[in-house]
């Protein structure tokens, strides 16, 4: 990951902004607890009147913190997260019961067929759950892929992750500015699967008020936000909540003392979120070509394990099989 990365921390305020006054309200207020709901294939059809994203329904799901890095295919884990021995058909079925979510980059460059989609599935562990990157395709395009079917297209393959699915999410790029908000609109018209939505362009934070246009777009559809905490961009630390879903993308810096300071700084802010009424938290840990990813990972459930009420996992580091979905709920 590229951006916002430094050659030299050394002078960068990690800090954590202070919570907006809104994040209070709309975690108090938010009446929606079906964080996995899948729209059946049949129904996948664009409603600009009606994005069904977040029917209500009885009884209530318990909070929940998924921790993830960006990808399973890392042959450097076995031996480390995976049992030595490990084979490549197997490094799915491992990861997902070390960890309990992915940021699934592989959707970002290509819609998998349903053979492949079925067996991701199949392969998880019961309590994971994928969040597929929008296709570069949609999120790239002028017009955010809604002159023609290639949204469609992504929901109906991602839907076939069933009750595995987490919020999908649209990394638009840093030239994508405010003064496209009406195409980001369009776009989430279109869009019928949970989604979170991940702004670049300084424009969206340079601005008090561009940035309320966009918080209150996101409310309207029942869109979360992605916050990215990076090291050279921290206006994309925005702290910013608009629905009881986030998503957080953790840059660190090859586990430079910092970066375990900063897991802590989120170990409290999300324990102060999870108590205002937050429901769920995909927590993605990024390191240099990854090979880092899972200590950072496991240092970070450490670090959160016994929050009160708030069922959660993460790696274990060693080459120990782990035995998937036994979340710990304090």
């Amino acid at each position: 990951m590229e951006f916002g990365k430094l050659p030299d921390i050394s002078q960068v305020d990690f800090l954590l902004p202070a919570d907006p006054p809104g994040n209070a309200e709309i975690l108090r207020n938010f009446p929606v607890r079906n964080p996995h709901f899948v729209i059946p294939v049949g129904n996948l059809i664009p409603n600009p009147q009606s994005p069904i994203r977040n029917p209500k329904v009885s009884g209530q799901v318990p909070q929940s913190l998924y921790v993830g890095a960006t990808g399973w295919s890392v042959k450097e884990w076995v031996g480390k997260i995976y049992p030595k021995g490990t084979k490549t058909t197997e490094y799915l079925r491992h990861y997902s019961r070390q960890f309990n979510t992915i940021e699934l980059n592989t959707t970002h460059y290509r819609i998998p067929d349903s053979f492949t989609v079925q067996h991701w599935h199949d392969e998880a562990a019961d309590d994971f759950r994928f969040c597929p990157k929008v296709l570069q395709t949609i999120s790239h395009a002028a017009d955010l892929g809604t002159g023609g079917d290639l949204i469609q297209r992504f929901c109906v393959a991602m839907s076939g992750l069933g009750n595995k699915l987490g919020p999908c999410f649209i990394q638009l790029p840093p030239y994508f500015g405010v003064e496209k908000i009406g195409v980001l609109e369009a776009f989430l018209k279109q869009f019928t699967l949970p989604l979170a939505v991940e702004v670049r362009h300084e424009s969206w934070f340079s601005n008090p008020l561009n940035t309320d246009r966009l918080i209150e777009l996101l409310k309207s559809f029942s869109v979360s936000t992605v916050i990215t905490d990076v090291a050279g961009r921290r206006d994309v630390a925005h702290m910013r909540l608009t629905t009881d879903k986030v998503l957080v993308r953790f840059v660190g810096n090859d586990l430079h003392p910092t970066d375990f300071t900063r897991l802590d700084d989120w170990a409290e802010r999300l324990s102060h979120w999870f108590s205002m009424g937050l429901q769920e938290c995909y927590f993605f840990t990024h390191e240099p070509d990854n090979l880092l990813a899972p200590d950072l990972a496991a240092a970070f459930y450490e670090k959160t394990k016994a929050m009160s009420g708030v069922a959660t996992r993460g790696p274990k580091l060693g080459g120990q099989a782990a035995q998937g979905p036994q979340m710990s709920l304090f």
